[in-house]
């Protein structure tokens, strides 16, 4: 693959490699320096409790390798915050963010020649999956079509977490106030070009992920992506108050037609119909409340300007009286 004149940035996200972080540095090391004439390993060691900092700390003197960052983390994060945390702080004009335990690294000269070619967001997504267990693929499948029914967007397939950027797009995200969660879909919805490029490689033994905190971090990115639930939420108390309405005209009409109604059946029902009525409502003002602040909490830029372009011809320009004079012409002679 060719070598091209720029400088790229990779963050590979470990936890507890410390036998193993050696040699995968060492080989992305050398993958960066095929596909980019300039580039920065940035490593987040995400709070190891092994040895990992340590070894990571070695490669980086006089006789390690060259042009590594190193951020080590006090406390775990989700896997998509410790990745946000080289993002910030990437000085390449294109970022990558590769697992090194389930991606192939090589592919990231093909990704390069992609994001070279004007696309900015490339997306590399592996057809070879790691075993999980039967509960995890299950909460995976229902959260993928939650997401994808609020947003349009299936995670897994449409936005891998393999994925290169490009400076304007990391500039993009920066202007939200909570780039760390949102960094994973708002590629996808900024009117980017994007690709994404399939390709079969046998992953190695990733990080073994609790169901617990998939689960956890699954709703936060539900909650906090999108004002869909809330707005769900919402839509069900005025379903619910519009429907206690119709119950207590019903009430009132059965009271006025018809003489043998059981005594007491008229208020109480008037009554727990009025309550669920009240109920209803104070949960519909709040709720939109709720979305109020959500949304100016979580509101990003009004715009943002991708690209700009001007055309080559200003016929403004053209009008003006202007002689260009040649420098190399001598004085006129009478």
């Amino acid at each position: 693959m060719p070598r091209f004149p720029v400088f790229l940035s990779a963050v590979l996200v470990l936890r507890n490699r410390a036998a193993d972080v050696e040699a995968i540095l060492h080989e992305a090391t050398a993958r960066l320096g095929e596909a980019a004439s300039d580039y920065e390993l940035i490593v987040i060691d995400n709070a190891s409790t092994d040895e990992s900092v340590q070894v990571i700390k070695r490669l980086t003197q006089e006789d390690g390798l060259p042009n590594l960052q190193v951020f080590a983390l006090t406390k775990e994060v989700d896997s998509d915050t410790a990745a946000w945390i080289g993002l910030e702080n990437a000085l390449g004009d294109f970022i990558g963010v590769v697992d090194p335990l389930l991606d192939d690294v090589s592919m990231m000269s093909a990704m390069l020649e992609k994001a070279t070619d004007g696309i900015d967001v490339v997306f590399a997504r592996n057809t070879q999956q790691p075993a999980r267990s039967f509960a995890y693929r299950g909460a995976n499948a229902i959260f993928n079509w939650l997401y994808k029914s609020f947003h349009g967007i299936h995670l897994a397939s449409e936005a891998p977490q393999y994925r290169m950027l490009s400076r304007r797009v990391v500039n993009f995200i920066l202007q939200h106030p909570h780039p760390a969660i949102t960094y994973r879909h708002l590629s996808l919805s900024g009117g980017f070009a994007r690709t994404t490029l399939n390709y079969s490689s046998r992953p190695q033994c990733g990080q073994r992920k609790e169901l617990r905190d998939s689960i956890d971090r699954g709703m936060r990115l539900l909650v906090s992506t999108t004002r869909a639930p809330m707005r769900l939420v919402t839509s069900m108390s005025l379903l619910g108050a519009a429907a206690n309405l119709l119950y207590s005209m019903y009430v009132l009409a059965v009271w006025l037609l018809k003489p043998d109604v059981a005594p007491g059946w008229v208020s109480l029902s008037l009554q727990q119909s009025g309550m669920f009525f009240l109920i209803s409502m104070v949960l519909l003002v709040l709720g939109e409340y709720i979305l109020h602040m959500a949304r100016l909490s979580s509101e990003g830029p009004a715009y943002h300007v991708a690209q700009e372009f001007t055309s080559a011809r200003i016929i403004r320009k053209e009008k003006l009286n202007i002689e260009i004079a040649s420098a190399t012409s001598g004085p006129r002679q009478e």
